[in-house]
């Protein structure tokens, strides 16, 4: 996932930031069982396609947060 740049690079902690958008983002995306961990710049899926591209759509309204969503 690329974050815009006031949330990543050094200074930024994107996903893990204290800010309640991000706390509201995290609680969300760990209601979902195929979520195993997440990072600063990044979701780890244990999931079918399906959820997959379900999950990459809801970041990528995140638009405050998120500039793109690489699927690897």
């Amino acid at each position: 996932m690329l974050l815009r740049p006031e949330w990543g690079g050094p200074a930024g902690k994107g996903l893990l930031a204290s800010d309640q958008r991000a706390r509201t983002l995290r609680k969300i995306l760990v209601t979902y069982p195929e979520v195993r961990h997440i990072l600063p710049d990044r979701v780890s899926l244990e999931a079918p396609a399906p959820v997959v591209e379900t999950l990459k759509h809801f970041l990528e309204r995140q638009e405050w947060l998120v500039k793109s969503v690489v699927i690897e």
